[in-house]
């Protein structure tokens, strides 16, 4: 089993940027692929990114390719997910998640308690 504990949000204006950190305690973190999720106020949660195992494989959502990167160091039992030119439409509870299942989608297991990411136009 794993605890995720996030950090790293706030509020910040349209184009800046944030890094979130997820904490992962417990055992084997290299052997969970990682991953970002995030639901807004009346919206469903929605999958922003995750990482491979080992490989670094990485996959992202379209809304956020091209300005989000994930990041993780085994070493450290971290994961970090780098957001550059933000936009309002941004704003949300950003969540961490592990999953012990194949694969960078499907379901995921354990979940952290959420960061709020707002971004101000």
């Amino acid at each position: 089993q794993v605890q995720l504990v996030e950090s790293g949000g706030g509020l910040v204006q349209a184009g800046g940027s944030l890094r979130l950190s997820c904490a992962a305690s417990g055992r084997s973190f290299s052997s969970y692929t990682m991953g970002w999720f995030r639901q807004a106020p009346g919206k469903e949660r929605e999958f922003v990114a995750a990482i491979g195992r080992s490989l670094g494989i990485r996959y992202y959502a379209d809304s956020v390719n091209g300005r989000f990167t994930i990041s993780r160091v085994n070493a450290g039992n971290t994961v970090y997910l780098q957001m550059n030119s933000l936009k309002p439409e941004d704003t949300a509870v950003y969540y961490c998640a592990a999953r012990t299942g194949p694969g960078l989608t499907g379901n995921y297991d354990y979940w952290g308690q959420g960061t709020q990411v707002t971004v101000s136009s």
